[in-house]
């Protein structure tokens, strides 16, 4: 190890991290105009609600240091004011802070004196009167929280995925708000959103290097650029049209919100290198015994990288589409939550085959000579991808060696490859 240059080029980081520190002491609350534009919006919602007495508001920040920022130059202010609590939630107890003395640090009590109609305060805590209507929060408190008595939520910073934003609104956007008008308000970041999410880009692209030369492993955590792609034309849906968040054509779906799961079915797989040399056209039988339509669940790929359907598939370029045997499309690929939910359902923590289904399968196929039933339903899955009505005839997708079918005679069909499929009896 070169101990000499290292020493050299540590005190050249410590001179440039204390320049910056510098710099940004020179940035007090009373310049921050980004601060002072958050308390007139509030005052403006405080004077004028929404829904007659209705003054809460809750803040969002996807950072620790911002909400504890906010907290502390806005909390007295709006104490002295307009006599309203505030709270500041981030996680742990210990920081979690209130300006309502008879209320504890606790996360779900700061949130129980926030909301006291859905989290039933008059059962928890009959005795204190006490209520909070300012919440300073970060994504904490972003998923399984009902806090639908408050009809104001304001996202102070703009979370690269707008999915998180759709978190956010979801906590007051929830069955049971007794409030006739909700609102949203993003503060958008000061740059362009193709620059913001570059720089993200550029920041992961780093730690994914760093990975690389450290382990020698793949950063399973570090997304393709088009996903950034497309993570940038949903944020721009949100800053430049009004939209409704359940709208499947906005490209926004509320479905993304589990797709979490998967990834981390995937993280957790042990045998990951056997991924790697699964043949193509690999398929498995399950028994539907989970309510589940008899049918084939396909897993096809899109080879044309400049083809992505209506730009709504989040799995482009892997499309998955759940075919029931009367050729009816029973989730396409645009529903992918519903058809992964299915796949899981089927088979997760089963390592071994069912044999006695195995077998009526391939005497159903002739030992998967007789294709010409699922070759009919895979061009029905195409069909539901590429809304072709054409009589098509798919037969040779299953054989080794790859297609003979004319490419003029199928539209589309040169497209796409078939990773596999799960037939469903």
């Amino acid at each position: 190890m070169d101990i000499l240059s290292w020493e050299k080029e540590l005190k050249q980081d410590k001179k440039i991290i204390e320049n910056l520190l510098k710099e940004l002491g020179k940035i007090t609350p009373e310049k921050d105009l980004k601060l002072k534009s958050l308390i007139e919006t509030i005052e403006e919602k405080i004077k004028n609600p929404l829904n007659e007495g209705n003054k809460k508001v809750v803040i969002f920040s996807a950072f620790a240091d911002s909400i504890y920022y906010l907290y502390e130059n806005l909390a007295d202010h709006f104490k002295e004011k307009f006599g309203l609590n505030s709270a500041c939630v981030s996680g742990g107890a210990k920081s979690n802070k209130t300006t309502a003395e008879k209320v504890g640090s606790d996360m779900n009590e700061l949130l129980t004196y926030f909301s006291p109609i859905s989290k039933q305060k008059e059962t928890l805590y009959p005795n204190n009167s006490e209520k909070i209507d300012l919440l300073f929060a970060t994504d904490c408190i972003s998923e399984g929280q009902n806090l639908q008595d408050c009809d104001y939520l304001i996202n102070y910073d703009i979370h690269w995925n707008p999915v998180r934003i759709i978190q956010r609104f979801g906590r007051i956007d929830r069955i049971g708000s007794k409030n006739k008008k909700i609102q949203l308000v993003n503060y958008w970041p000061p740059v362009a959103l193709d620059e913001y999410i570059q720089l993200k880009d550029k920041v992961e692209s780093r730690m994914h290097a760093l990975n690389l030369s450290a382990t020698g492993e793949e950063n399973l955590l570090v997304e393709e650029n088009g996903d950034l792609e497309y993570r940038t034309q949903q944020l721009k849906k949100l800053q430049e049209e009004v939209v409704d968040l359940e709208d499947m054509n906005t490209g926004i779906s509320i479905t993304d919100l589990g797709l979490n799961d998967f990834r981390i079915d995937l993280i957790n797989y042990e045998d990951k290198e056997s991924l790697q040399n699964v043949p193509f056209g690999l398929h498995a039988i399950a028994r539907s015994d989970k309510g589940l339509v008899p049918g084939v669940i396909y897993v096809l790929k899109n080879v044309n990288q400049n083809i992505n359907i209506n730009n709504m598939n989040r799995l482009h370029p892997f499309y998955l589409v759940y075919v029931g045997e009367d050729g009816e499309i029973i989730s396409n690929h645009i529903d992918v939550k519903k058809t992964l939910d299915a796949f899981r359902a089927l088979c997760k923590n089963k390592s071994e085959p069912d044999f006695k289904l195995a077998e009526k399968f391939n005497e159903e196929t002739k030992e998967g000579m007789k294709m010409e039933k699922y070759s009919k339903l895979l061009g029905k899955a195409i069909e539901s991808i590429i809304s072709v009505k054409e009589e098509q005839d798919l037969n040779s997708l299953f054989k080794a060696g790859g297609t003979s079918i004319s490419k003029e005679k199928i539209k589309g069909l040169e497209d796409f490859e078939l990773i596999g499929f799960l037939v469903i009896k």
